[in-house]
This record gives C-alpha cells, structure tokens and sequence, in this order.
C-alpha cells in the first residue's frame, strides 16, 4: 500500500511538471575525508556498557561503599555474618601526576568470613548470558589463608547453576591474578556471577573481569561492525571534556591494574558509572579500532595536567621508531611499526569553566605553545588544533593568531535546541520542525568563526570536531533528529570547501546518539541510518547544485557515477526533486518513516526514480530522505 500511494504521487508530479534544478558536473570541489568524523568519549556510554566487552560494573571497586555494608557499588554481599571493607590496598594505580589523583580511585573489596563454615562472598546480577558462549574471566586476589574459591554462573537467585569453576587460592606477599573460561549451559537475560568461599579467612578482590572471548581487543566485535557500517573517517579520542581527566600512561599498566579516573569538576564525563572511568580502552586499542573501521585517529591531549614532555611522550609512544624510549615501549608491548598519529586536540574546551586549566587566551596560548613545540619537535609534520570559547574574536586575536605558525586547526562545538515535547499532536509538529531547523546554528556559527578567523590575516582551519542536539545522548533517538543530522551533514558536504572545514566529528556515536546498544546487541538508530547513507559520498567531488538554499540535497561525482542524497524535511508534505541530467539509475533507497518521535527509525524500501531523457524526477514522502546512484550520459 506504501508503495503504491507513493507512485501515486510520483505520477502526480510529474504530469504536473516541475522546474529543473541543475546538478554542476563540471564545476566540482574536493570534499574532505576528515567531513566524515566522530568525536568517541572514551568513557560515558560510549564505552561503559558500549563499546567495551567488559559485562563486570564497577569491577574495579571505585567509590564508596554501601551503607552499613561496606561493599562496593554495582556489588552485593553473600552470607549473614560478614565483615564487608572496601578501601585502598594497592593493586589499582596510576601512572605519574599526582597532584591529579582524586580520592577513591584506589579501592579492592575486602571480604573477612567471620564464621567457619559459612558462606560468604560478593556478586553481581542482570548479567546477559548466552548458552555455548566463552568467557573469558579474571580474578585479582590476595588470601589470608588457603581458600577455595568458587565462581559460580547462576540465575537470579543462585538455584540454577550455569558453569562452575573452583580456584585453589594460596596466602602470597603480592597479588594473584587467576585466569580461566567458563561456558554457561543456558542463556539467561538476568544471570549472575557469584564469587563465594566457606573458610573462616579474608579475600581481598583487586579487580574482577569477565568479557566474551570473542571480541575485538577488549571491545564488542557487534559494536564495532556497527561503527564500521557509518563510515567514519576520522575519530576524537579520548575526548571531549574527559580529555582534562585521561591519563595516558596509565594505559601502559595491564587494563586491571589502571586506577579508575574520578570526574574533576562536574560528574557530566561519567553520568553512568558513578563518576569514575575504569580505563578499558588504552592508545592501542584505540589505533586498532581506527584501523579496523577505516579511520584517522586524533588524540586530544591533558594539557592541564600533563607537561609538554608527556605529550611529547605520548607523540613519542605513536610514532616514534624503535630506537627511541617510548617506540621502544610500544614495540616491546606488540607494535613495532609506528603509529603516524598526525592530528593532536591541545585540550578540549578551553577558556570554559568546566575545563580544569588556564581560562584566557593569553594563558592558554602560553601553554598550548609549549606543548606544541615540544610534541613538533618528536614529529615535525603533526596537524595541532587548539581550543577556546569560539567563536570569539579576543580569542581569535590572543590565541589563535600567535600560535598559527604552528597550530593550523582551531576547534568548534555547536548543539543545537532544548528539550523536546511529543505527547499531543501539536506538540510533535512543533518539537519535529524546531529540531529540524537548528542545523541552521551549526552554519551561522561557522560562517562567524570563519570571519574571526579571516579577520586575524593568518591561514587558519575550522576543526567543528563535536555537533549534535544538546543532550541528545541521554534520550531515546528518532526520525526528527535523524532528519537534522541529514540536514547538518549536507550543509558540511555542500560547504566545507568555501568556509574552510576539513574536520568535523559528531558526539558521539557510539550509545549516545548514532548507534543503539544493549547487552544483546547493536543496531543503528535513525543518526545512525543517515550517517550510512551520507558515506556514499566519501571520496567524491561535490558538485555545485542551484535553487538548494536549504541544503535539501547533495551530489557528488567518482568514477562516472553519480550519488545524490536528497531530504524532505516538510512535515506534513510530500516534496518533488527534478534534476536536469541524464543517467541510467543504478540504485535508489527511500529512508522513511510515519513517526518522528523518540524510539522510531526509517524504514529502508526501493525508491522509483523516473530517468527521462532530459531530466530525472522522484517524489519523496513527508520527513524521509533518499540515496539515488546512477551513471552519467545513459539511459
């Protein structure tokens, strides 16, 4: 039936005729990859419960313990007369900077069986279990006196037993870490994993893990596929505000051993987890999901806490050769051949209250400068992008003009609207087209950092590496802002070129706003879907469209084919798209859906395009987009 009123309407169209826009073949402009970027917070849930295959929460033991317990977050106690005590015992660390180090970080799960007998011990439920699946656990111990320790795989409430494994625990002057798989017999949406022993003796817990065997170092391979399929190009790790807390040697400690990171000064980096990051994705991991997916990494650097000589070290660990300190500890650690990081973020946000570090231009261009000068000097050809309030002509003078001989990106973040309200027809049509038209904020501000910029005489670039809607990351996503995605990514495609805009990366992908993920799986979301789509144009030239002030379409050209991406952004109307140009149609998909408020998605379906001899012509249903591909000078 779908199809049918759409053909309907297509014939409409077209007996009624319609002016030609006309799609420039000859004029075109070179489109930069880097237009296709993420911004990936390496903690919130793009990590904690995304990205990362770790299933233990807070398996660490960060934070304060429960009232009149003692036992960490995330964690219950097993038996009637125990003495739970969580505190600092020493396995978890960080690496240097102590003036950062905040209290809490530091902790293990003390657990003193005070009854002979008795069991005792720590679990943790609604774990997502799969009958067949191997997981891969670890457990990081010290014992008073010999203990055996058993690792149960249980339903809810301990009566069904999945998998068992007994651990033959033995008092020792450091820690011991214990390694082993456990096969589940059934599946089981609401499983628990229960660590129990009987002996009248203390165990102390370090650090607990459990992922699947099958992942891709320390991350989700179902997540990963997923961010593959939306082409991204260039990836901002490790933030983001998360950035001014991220310490970057801790990634060279085993993933166990690195101390959780406590939120600075507001809890915004880390909503999920209490306020801590556990450190589960290091710099290798990082590089390696960039190579995985097709992306250039960008690494954004703690410029308030680290000193030039850290991020030297950092730049030294990704691309110095093995006869230097640091390339001699990544090759020792597996990667012999460097790196080639080239792009650096000197911090994030800088000259914003929320951002630990110097709050005025001339400080931060103090400072930037000398980390710039001390990270060029490992690798000379870097691409460094500074921070600021921008747009900002004080900034742009005090800040950026003094250091663009060697800083040459100047960053940009814009989200769009407020909160949003669909609980009566109105209030949809409403919510759906003020989401829709705040792309328009991403262009006026980059058309006023780019007269900033011109105005300082010196040749700077726009870096616009985070845009979104505010808070989208916290709220179900949908069509409406589907649609503005499509919107603000024609607008980049279309503009980037003319204002100047090599690098834009949207925040963030993973959890929050492109890619939908549970315990079970991963799907992309209406973000999502656009962002696949718009990957058709990568590595072509943009052809200049006329009559397209509101960025309703986008075109370029590779290898004698022609792609074209098209938006209806009416509500409640169907609009008509006629182009002069003849070419034989060699795909063609309609995005659509009848509901635009948050939990929807587009449904993908054929879209009948009409290859005259002269023109092409299609009709698109209200609040849908399409991709249309085709060969040039055929019918």
């Amino acid at each position: 039936m779908k199809k049918l009123i759409l053909l309907a309407a297509l014939a409409v169209a077209l007996a009624q005729g319609a002016d030609a826009q006309t799609i420039d073949l000859k004029n075109t402009n070179y489109l930069s990859p880097y237009v296709f970027g993420h911004n990936l917070e390496h903690t919130r849930a793009a990590v904690n419960g995304g990205l990362s295959a770790q299933m233990l929460r807070n398996r660490k033991f960060a934070g304060k313990p429960s009232k009149n317990e003692g036992v960490a977050a995330d964690w219950k106690g097993i038996g009637e007369k125990v003495l739970y005590i969580t505190n600092r015992r020493g396995y978890t660390t960080h690496i240097g900077n102590p003036g950062m180090s905040r209290g809490n970080e530091l902790n293990c799960q003390s657990v003193q069986n005070l009854v002979e007998g008795q069991v005792a011990g720590i679990y943790q439920e609604d774990l997502f279990l799969k009958k067949g699946e191997v997981y891969q656990m670890r457990i990081v111990t010290k014992v008073s006196a010999p203990v055996s320790l058993k690792v149960e795989l249980t339903d809810r409430d301990g009566e069904k037993v999945y998998a068992t494994k007994v651990l033959s625990l033995e008092p020792a002057d450091d820690w011991v870490v214990s390694e082993f798989e456990m096969v589940p017999a059934l599946s089981d949406k609401t499983a628990c994993v229960r660590y129990t022993f009987n002996k009248m003796a203390e165990v102390i817990f370090g650090a607990l893990s459990m992922m699947p065997k099958d992942n891709f170092h320390g991350m989700r391979n179902d997540v990963v596929a997923s961010f593959k399929s939306i082409g991204p190009r260039i990836i901002r790790w490790p933030g983001g505000n998360f950035a001014g807390e991220y310490r970057w040697k801790d990634g060279l400690l085993p993933v166990d051993q690195r101390g959780p990171l406590q939120a600075a000064t507001e809890i915004e980096t880390q909503p999920y987890t209490y306020g801590f990051d556990f450190h589960e994705i290091d710099t290798d991991d990082f590089i390696a999901l960039c190579r995985e997916v097709g992306a250039e990494p960008m690494i954004t650097i703690n410029i308030a806490w680290s000193s030039p000589e850290e991020s030297a070290q950092w730049v030294e660990y990704c691309n110095g050769g093995e006869d230097t300190e640091y390339g001699r500890i990544r090759a020792e650690r597996g990667h012999k051949e460097p790196y080639n990081v080239r792009f650096w973020s000197l911090g994030n946000e800088m000259g914003y209250g929320h951002m630990e570090g110097p709050n005025g231009p001339e400080g931060y261009a103090e400072i930037a400068g000398k980390h710039a000068d001390a990270m060029l000097r490992e690798t000379p050809d870097l691409e460094l992008c500074s921070s600021g309030p921008y747009p900002n002509d004080t900034w742009a003078k005090h800040s950026a003009a003094p250091l663009a001989d060697k800083v040459r990106f100047i960053s940009l973040h814009h989200y769009a609207g407020g909160s949003k309200h669909f609980t009566t027809p109105e209030d949809i049509k409403k919510s759906y087209e003020e989401i829709t038209a705040s792309f328009q904020g991403n262009i006026n501000l980059a058309k006023r950092m780019r007269e900033s910029l011109n105005a300082t005489g010196k040749d700077l670039h726009i870096s616009f590496d985070e845009w979104n809607q505010w808070y989208s990351w916290y709220r179900p996503s949908c069509v409406s802002e589907g649609i503005y995605t499509a919107r603000t990514m024609h607008f980049y495609i279309n503009e980037s070129r003319a204002l100047d805009i090599p690098i834009v990366c949207y925040f963030q992908p993973i959890g929050e706003g492109a890619i939908l993920i549970t315990s079970e799986g991963s799907r992309l979301t209406a973000n999502g879907q656009m962002f696949a789509m718009m990957k058709a144009h990568q590595d072509g030239k943009v052809c200049e469209i006329s009559d397209d002030e509101d960025y309703s379409t986008a075109a370029t050209i590779k290898d004698g084919v022609l792609t074209i991406t098209l938006i209806n952004s009416n509500y409640d109307s169907e609009r008509e798209f006629c182009f002069a140009l003849k070419g034989k149609v060699l795909d063609a998909t309609l995005y659509s859906s009848k509901d635009v408020t948050p939990h929807s998605f587009f449904e993908e379906t054929p879209l009948e395009v009409k290859a005259g001899r002269k023109d092409i012509k299609t009709v698109l249903p209200p609040h849908s987009a399409a991709l249309i591909r085709l060969t040039l000078g055929k019918k």
